[in-house]
């Protein structure tokens, strides 16, 4: 289906977090919108993530009793972020994210709430607070879509249970504790009741959490206000008049049309973490070809800018934002990436080590970090070996990747080749190529101190950051225990990104710029498809989505206060 205008005021190329926001703001503002999505779903990798957003001195934080300013966020990103790059962006940022969040919650279908026990992810650095930055979508009913439902991106397959159930956060522990508790017990048969019955009328649970409840609020509110959005449609070329962007060459199907934007062109189409020219051009070598993006993620935006004129901000510290993970097939062929975000790597009784065999790193440092360590294990070399190890005790209880906790067998992980199984360590070295002697000697010193709830090497469990990913019923340390219960396994993890840092450098109105810091009018750009504002550094969980959110809605502001005469109109339309 073609769009059903030849002229609109907004066209938002892309249509994950940053991409809908722009567009649901410019509606609300009452612009005529057209959003062109490159595949059959929107979301993006939004729908994919915890949906986490990070957003100092909100307001949500007040209302729960947290207190935060943007001075202590300030001073927090100057020890986190040091380098001066991108200064006023973090301001802007800083400046406008609680105006953002309010005008959303009052102007459209996003509602948020405030993560009060998720730290920031440097917890002992001047200005970090211990919650509540940290803002996740309240839980969303799928079936409030409609028909639409079926456009929304669905989650990770391993990331539900049963087929398609997603679950709240908060009722984690009543999973864990089905059996053990009767009030937990209950709650789960309520769930999976409620599950049950929507599978009747969906081909997947309707109560929905995490990245997917906020792709599903943002593509309420699209809808909500009469946004087009036009499906499978690939953008060829943006339109110019003079040195203005004003509107889309667009490929549908078998043909090419024209597409007139009055007010500008908006730039949100995930980065390029799946383009391997680019990657290898901005990446290590070692970070390798894994990403546990939206394969979407194609650089489009950055092509379409650079034939505009654009500037590359190129000089982030980390030109991308990372995660180890895992890799395995699914049933039906697919290759999976299973990003180790919070679930495992904290848990106590379990290390991560190199192709050596000795442990590189703290393993319950923020993502991003972990795999910062991996890198510089690496030196440069590709494809260098990394695996996690465990025993019998921390599997059943925690899981290990896309393995789930109380798993009672795990024989079809073990012949695929996920999961290595051995009945002592130095099985477990041969099988992985770990000379024996220096993995046992591994575990033997960090089994010495485990066993008092210490890590000497690294100090595992030392901050509340770590202390909140692991099992705070771990006594004396959540993050520490020792690694004794044969069988013993191992899984080998990859670095990972999950998204692009490196992208078109933006001014505080998300327009974007020349080499010469000119901006180029009727062109915007947020989430990946900009440079990063904290230079590829990651001071909290949400910052890829925090100002992916900002940032669309300053852009759609801006575009709403912009004015346009009729001539300008006129010609805008007669050029494309």
């Amino acid at each position: 289906m073609m769009p059903a205008h030849e002229t609109y005021d907004v066209i938002v190329i892309g249509a994950g977090v940053g991409g809908m926001t722009a567009a649901a703001v410019a509606a609300a503002q009452g612009l005529r919108v057209l959003v062109i999505e490159k595949t059959a779903f929107v979301g993006g990798t939004t729908a994919w993530s915890g949906g986490m957003v990070w957003i100092p001195a909100n307001a949500r934080m007040r209302e729960a009793g947290l207190s935060d300013s943007v001075a202590d966020a300030v001073q927090y990103l100057s020890s986190t972020v040091p380098e001066p790059a991108n200064a006023g962006l973090r301001a802007a940022f800083l400046a406008r994210g609680p105006e953002a969040i309010a005008y959303l919650e009052a102007n459209t279908e996003v509602r948020l709430q405030p993560v009060k026990a998720c730290p920031d992810c440097y917890p002992e650095r001047l200005g970090a607070t211990p919650g509540g930055r940290v803002l996740e979508p309240v839980g969303f009913d799928g079936t409030r879509l409609g028909g639409a439902f079926a456009r929304l991106r669905p989650p990770l397959p391993e990331f539900t249970l049963f087929g398609g159930m997603m679950v709240d956060p908060r009722d984690v522990p009543h999973l864990r504790s089905v059996g053990k508790s009767l009030r937990s017990t209950l709650r789960a048969a309520r769930l999976i009741s409620r599950y049950a019955l929507q599978r009747l009328r969906s081909p997947r649970g309707t109560s929905l959490y995490l990245g997917n409840a906020l792709a599903a609020q943002l593509y309420a509110s699209v809808l909500a206000r009469q946004v087009e959005v036009l499906f499978s449609a690939d953008v060829e070329d943006l339109s110019m008049q003079g040195d203005r962007v004003s509107g889309v060459v667009i490929r549908h199907g078998s043909r090419d049309r024209p597409i007139a934007a009055r007010r500008g062109v908006v730039l949100a189409t995930g980065g390029f973490s799946h383009d391997a020219v680019l990657r290898k051009r901005f990446f290590p070598a070692a970070a390798g070809f894994v990403s546990a993006t939206s394969p979407s993620s194609t650089g489009d935006g950055l092509r379409l800018a650079a034939a505009t004129g654009a500037a590359l901000n190129a000089d982030a510290t980390s030109p991308a934002y990372w995660v180890p993970a895992s890799l395995f097939r699914r049933a039906d062929g697919s290759r999976g990436v299973f990003p180790h975000l919070v679930a495992d790597r904290a848990k106590p009784g379990v290390i991560a080590v190199n192709t050596a065999g000795r442990r590189f790193v703290n393993e319950a440092l923020s993502y991003h970090e972990f795999v910062l360590a991996m890198l510089r294990d690496s030196n440069g070399e590709p494809d260098r070996r990394f695996y996690l190890i465990c025993d019998r005790r921390f599997l059943w209880a925690y899981g290990l990747g896309r393995i789930r906790p109380f798993t009672r067998s795990y024989r079809r992980y073990v012949a695929s080749g996920e999961l290595v199984e051995a009945p002592d360590i130095a099985g477990l070295a041969a099988k992985i190529g770990i000379k024996p002697r220096v993995l046992a000697a591994t575990i033997a010193s960090y089994n010495q101190g485990a066993k008092e709830g210490r890590d000497g090497e690294f100090g595992r469990g030392s901050t509340i950051y770590q202390r909140h990913l692991g099992d705070i019923s771990r006594k004396p340390n959540p993050c520490v225990a020792p690694i004794l219960r044969a069988p013993y396994f191992a899984m080998r993890i990859h670095p990972a990104d999950l998204g692009t840092a490196v992208g078109m450098k933006v001014d505080p109105q998300a327009r974007v710029l020349r080499a010469d810091g000119t901006p180029i009018a009727g062109l915007y750009a947020c989430g990946n498809d900009m440079g990063s504002i904290m230079n590829g550094n990651y001071p909290g969980p949400g910052i890829t989505l925090g100002p992916a959110l900002v940032f669309g809605y300053i852009a759609g502001r801006h575009l709403a206060e912009g004015s346009v005469t009729r001539e300008t109109a006129a010609g805008v339309s007669a050029s494309v």
